[in-house]
């Protein structure tokens, strides 16, 4: 399987481990700031694409006005089956669907919501063609990436350990995919190629917390598709590559509940 295609599989036990550790760590401190910029919009009719285990979806529908509906889409099922499992909303709608192929009928939504999924398209212009067609009128996308890697410590210093463990073939995972795609000028391009307009972005910086630095080591080195990787280059050794990471993660910020910084960019454009 391809690199690219392989970076958007989440299955068997990634989920659960993406859910328990990567959710706090990474994911709710901007599932906040994305809540309340859309709670800001008063829609009442909402679409999340790459919902992964619900992080955004949930603290969306605390906010929703009591008539609001908020259905919550990604591509893996396993994800949903997470993400269903942890919130119980009846305004929330659960839905397979790819944000490249969306299910819904044109003007179908107040607001498009995509947090941290828009690096994993293979075609970003689709993508956001899609989001601007089930839009309403005067809707509004709002999605994040984020900011490089070296911006953001403790990923970066996990993948640098990687690349010392094998460097004559590094794993390239948080490269190429989750922190490759900050260039803001291609972003706005791809955007108004879509036909959105109001193109806006700004630099959002959260603090990321995690127990150990053994609970870092697992949530990158298990919880992504970094373990894909991991295991075809040292098969068998995943325990112990999640180890030497969290050794290296531990000379670096220490061995017991670790604070880095995190930075994203959080977009905004309307149809």
């Amino acid at each position: 399987m391809p690199a690219a295609t392989r970076d958007s599989v989440f299955a068997g036990p990634i989920p659960e481990i993406y859910e328990r550790l990567l959710v706090p760590l990474l994911f709710a401190p901007y599932a906040e700031d994305i809540a309340a910029r859309v709670a800001a919009l008063a829609p009442r009719r909402v679409l999340e694409t790459a919902a992964g285990t619900g992080a955004v979806t949930r603290r969306i529908a605390a906010l929703l006005p009591a008539d609001g509906t908020l259905v919550a889409t990604d591509l893996n099922p396993a994800m949903l089956e997470t993400a269903k499992s942890g919130a119980t909303d009846p305004r929330i709608v659960w839905q397979l669907a790819d944000a490249l192929a969306l299910p819904f009928e044109d003007a179908s939504f107040d607001t498009v919501v995509c947090q941290f999924g828009v690096m994993f398209f293979p075609d970003r212009r689709q993508g956001f063609a899609e989001a601007r067609r089930v839009l309403a009128p005067g809707g509004t996308l709002i999605f994040s990436v984020w900011d490089h890697l070296a911006a953001n410590l403790l990923p970066a210093a996990a993948s640098e350990a990687l690349a010392a463990l094998f460097p004559q073939d590094p794993p390239l995972f948080f490269v190429r995919t989750p922190y490759g795609h900050a260039s803001l000028d291609r972003l706005r391009e791809e955007v108004e190629a879509a036909g959105l307009g109001g193109f806006t972005a700004e630099v959002v910086r959260r603090p990321g917390r995690i127990a150990s630095a053994q609970e870092a080591g697992i949530a990158f080195c298990q919880g992504t598709p970094l373990r894909a990787e991991i295991e075809e280059r040292a098969p068998g050794r995943l325990g112990e590559v999640t180890d030497k990471v969290a050794q290296a993660l531990g000379l670096r910020f220490g061995t017991g509940p670790i604070e880095a910084p995190l930075q994203a960019l959080v977009m905004t454009a309307r149809c």
